[in-house]
């Protein structure tokens, strides 16, 4: 798996951009899509997980349900606020762990 760690500054706040794998062999379904919203619900940071041109909320697993992501698939979490690195480092790791699947 190719990571990708990228601080982009805008004025005094730093967005975090870590790019991850869909590892898991049924995609980002439902128990992993729990994990991710409530694991970013944890971080005061905000959180997008952007597929192609789509970004939802990652606090939201409804939204990140929508983002119908497949084995493969190769995301973008963009976080921002005080807790970003925490925020992107954590999820990041989710996805290495293939959600403990």
């Amino acid at each position: 798996m190719t990571e990708n760690n990228q601080t982009m500054s805008t004025d005094s706040m730093d967005i975090q951009s870590r790019q991850v794998v869909v590892a898991n062999e049924h995609g980002l379904h439902a128990r992993p899509a729990g994990k991710l919203a409530q694991q970013a619900q944890a971080f005061v940071a905000e959180i997008l997980i952007i597929n192609d041109e789509q970004e939802v909320d990652a606090k939201s697993i409804l939204d990140v349900l929508t983002l119908a992501a497949g084995p493969g698939d190769v995301l973008e979490i963009r976080a921002s606020g005080s807790d970003a690195v925490e925020a992107a480092d954590s999820l990041q790791t989710l996805f290495k762990n293939r959600f403990e699947e």
